[in-house]
């Protein structure tokens, strides 16, 4: 009986691919590469849609760098670290906790790894704090051709060579940069009506905020609030929560990070949900729509008007600030930004139509849609929102002329 074929995050896609190679050595990655007609490397599985699949046709093989080793290496005094591109931000946290340092960030979820998170623009919240790409000071790629090539900053191709979709090769380490130790506090508030709401406010009340909605109602049921201690937490506009809370109604608190206003170590209260639990509610898909900040009160407005469509399939709905970065093709690109992220049933049928509903209630705002998460604007729509897809494009022409590992959803996207 042949293997099952891969699946990634909760399910919702199976590969093409028959298997997934894990090499365990970086000899055994180069073989591999070398003797590949085309290559697509899969990170922590967290996506929705095919952006990590192989072309089938092609005779295409999907790679997971986690049996190599970790190879987290901290340089104290230039305030960097190298990190593998198989290592999760959990494991990273750890070894920089161990020694007194820290991120600036983290996304949501712990389990996720760094390259894979990078090369697709994941980012956390703050109106301070730019997405987890602008962390990283130097990538080194493995090409088609065998060759191990660096980009630092100040290197011509740098920016588009972070968040690269995996169309550039694979990405054998990431240096980033890190800063001191520090804690942070967490504190849960309950019912923020969309009435009378100041956004910008609100958003830059604490060093990250996060704000959910079910879409019930013209309101946000919990917000999220992450200071950076011990500076005062100051949020006067609801009710801290009396018990713990899971952003998904119905699933239970225990998975999540510490609340309270206990101050803790960063990477166990910027993350909401805690490494050793199931994240998120385990089945679901998800989208997610990044816009210029400034719209952050119409988006809202417009997307209240058809939340009888929207809440019967969805879970919950996150809303989140991302500064402007540098990144070609990072959705925050040039802009400061606010993310609208739907954690939806898992019901492709059912979901897809309300999907397209949420895109054409945003396409006023110029959202971009997250490369990794389920969505349906067409192509040469969303690459007319990164004014330097052009040269990614070039820049992907140059590293692997060949194609290797550009898949059809880059080329479709990309015109690779």
């Amino acid at each position: 009986m042949p293997a099952a074929r891969p699946t990634n995050w909760a399910r919702n896609i199976t590969f093409s691919a028959d298997g997934v190679h894990r090499p365990a050595s970086p000899d055994d990655l180069h073989a591999l590469v070398a003797k590949s007609p085309h290559v697509r490397v899969l990170g922590s599985g967290h996506s929705f849609n095919r952006i990590a699949d192989v072309d089938a046709d092609r005779g295409g093989v999907l790679v997971s760098l986690s049996g190599l080793p970790a190879g987290i290496d901290i340089d104290a005094d230039a305030r960097t670290v190298r990190v593998g591109g198989g290592v999760r931000y959990a494991d990273l946290a750890a070894v920089l906790h161990s020694h007194r340092l820290a991120l600036p960030n983290m996304a949501s979820l712990p389990h996720i790894s760094v390259a894979g998170s990078v090369a697709t623009g994941t980012h956390g919240s703050g109106n301070a704090n730019r997405s987890l790409a602008d962390a990283v000071r130097a990538v080194e790629i493995l090409t088609g051709a065998g060759e191990t090539v660096t980009l630092a900053r100040g290197d011509e191709g740098f920016e588009g060579a972070v968040v690269s979709l995996g169309a550039l090769g694979v990405v054998l380490s990431l240096t980033l940069d890190v800063e001191p130790d520090y804690e942070v506090s967490q504190t849960v508030f309950r019912e923020l009506p969309f009435q009378g709401l100041d956004f910008e406010a609100v958003t830059s009340s604490a060093y990250s905020v996060s704000l959910f909605t079910t879409w019930q109602g013209p309101h946000f049921d919990q917000v999220w609030v992450k200071q950076r201690h011990p500076d005062p937490v100051d949020f006067p506009w609801a009710e801290p929560a009396t018990e713990k809370q899971h952003p998904v109604p119905g699933m239970p608190g225990v998975n999540c990070t510490e609340q309270f206003g206990v101050p803790g170590p960063w990477h166990e209260r910027l993350p909401h949900f805690r490494a050793e639990f199931t994240p998120s509610s385990g089945e679901e898909l998800q989208s997610e729509y990044l816009l210029p900040r400034e719209h952050a009160q119409a988006a809202l407005a417009a997307l209240d008007t058809v939340r009888d469509r929207i809440a019967p399939v969805l879970q919950v709905c996150e809303v989140r600030t991302v500064a402007a970065d540098r990144q070609w093709l990072s959705p925050a690109y040039g802009r400061d930004t606010v993310a609208l992220h739907f954690t939806w049933v898992a019901d492709t049928a059912r979901v897809l139509p309300v999907v397209s509903l949420v895109e054409d209630r945003l396409s006023a705002f110029e959202a971009r849609p997250h490369w990794g998460k389920v969505f349906t604007t067409a192509p040469d729509r969303v690459v007319a929102r990164y004014p330097r897809a052009a040269e990614f494009a070039a820049l992907a022409g140059r590293l692997d002329p060949e194609g290797k590992f550009a898949n059809a959803f880059v080329r479709t996207l990309l015109d690779r």
